[in-house]
């Protein structure tokens, strides 16, 4: 069951100026934001913050100061529906609270879309089996979750379109979108660190951290380093990606210097965390504070609220949409963008425990 969302006023007007702009009451530019904030007797900064909301979206793009920005062209889909196959990165991918709005919005647009039979997990990230099963499926477009560098740039030089969703896709010729997590991680850092907390750690999937720290992570030791704290392999431990792995990362971790927070990367992994920590009498916030770097609609139901990271994933879906419609147009559409994510403090953290 997911929980009610309550939009900002940004986000409403947002909603209203993109069906306006479907209607076609705007054509090539938007009115600017002074006589929008006139014309519908809203503040300039609520303006001025829908109209970055719909540039994330790419329906929306600026021209530079002092000049109104350019709506892209909406031209309906003309091209033969495309067969767009979902490539997650694990099983639970298929869980996620949007994959079945995004299956859905793609179905409606007359694409023809699909999970793979196989994950990036199951294919043991390996290259060439990746390879030998995506040249194996049939498919006119891919989406993919959470991909390694070396799989993104593959897909990148394919003749066959690819969108990265999330993963580390930096600097790679290809189209995609994710959560901007930066600005929460540093302030959540920033928190612990008030809390007294000196030993925090991060968990997060071996193609986050091989063959160097992903952009997130690398900000997350930076971030440390920033509020004079050393960082090393313990901040950011190797562990072999499997449930053995995981779990034994765990043990060694709480055995002679223990860490007094733990950021984990995402949900089940924080659900395994908080279990197996549990199970030994460790608990949060009282021995060990958790933060979860994504969010769920899961975390409504615990009595105890969760400190995570919460992103809108509406965004992501309306992108990847949009990028499926220009694909059967022919287009050759590389645009990455960013969703933002923000700090939502929970009570799974609390003063860093005496040692």
């Amino acid at each position: 069951m997911q929980t009610l969302k309550f939009l900002s006023r940004a986000e409403q007007l947002a909603e209203y100026l993109r069906t306006e702009i479907m209607r076609g009451t705007w054509r090539r530019e938007m009115p600017g934001a002074p006589a929008l904030t006139s014309e519908l007797g809203v503040d300039h900064k609520t303006v001025i913050s829908a109209f970055r909301l719909l540039e994330n979206e790419g329906l929306l793009a600026p021209q530079g100061a002092g000049r109104r920005r350019r709506i892209a062209p909406q031209e309906s889909q003309a091209s033969p529906a495309m067969r767009v196959k979902i490539l997650f990165y694990e099983e639970a991918d298929a869980k996620q609270f949007y994959v079945v709005d995004l299956l859905h919005q793609l179905l409606k647009v007359g694409h023809i879309a699909s999970f793979a039979a196989m994950t990036l997990k199951e294919l043991d990230m390996n290259l060439r089996r990746i390879v030998r099963f995506v040249e194996n499926s049939e498919a006119d477009a891919w989406v993919v979750f959470s991909g390694s560098r070396q799989i993104l740039e593959w897909f990148a030089q394919q003749s066959t379109p690819a969108f990265a969703l999330a993963g580390r896709r930096r600097g790679i010729p290809i189209a995609g979108i994710g959560p901007d997590k930066v600005p929460a991680l540093r302030e959540s850092v920033r928190r612990l660190v008030n809390l007294g907390h000196r030993r925090i750690v991060m968990l997060s999937h071996e193609e986050r951290r091989k063959p160097v720290p992903g952009f997130f992570e690398r900000s997350f030791l930076d971030q440390l380093e920033a509020l004079g704290l050393p960082t090393g392999p313990y901040n950011l431990p190797d562990w072999r990606d499997n449930v053995t792995g995981f779990h034994r990362c765990l043990d060694s971790l709480f055995t002679n210097t223990p860490p007094t927070a733990l950021m984990i990367d995402e949900m089940p992994l924080f659900l395994a965390a908080q279990q197996h920590l549990a199970q030994r009498g460790i608990w949060a916030p009282r021995d060990v504070s958790l933060i979860c770097c994504d969010p769920d609609p899961a975390f409504a139901w615990f009595e105890t609220p969760v400190a995570h990271f919460h992103w809108d994933p509406r965004p992501l879906v309306r992108r990847i949409v949009r990028w499926a419609n220009n694909t059967a147009l022919g287009k050759d559409d590389r645009r990455q963008s960013f969703t933002t994510a923000r700090f939502v403090e929970g009570g799974t953290i609390g003063q860093a425990p005496s040692q």
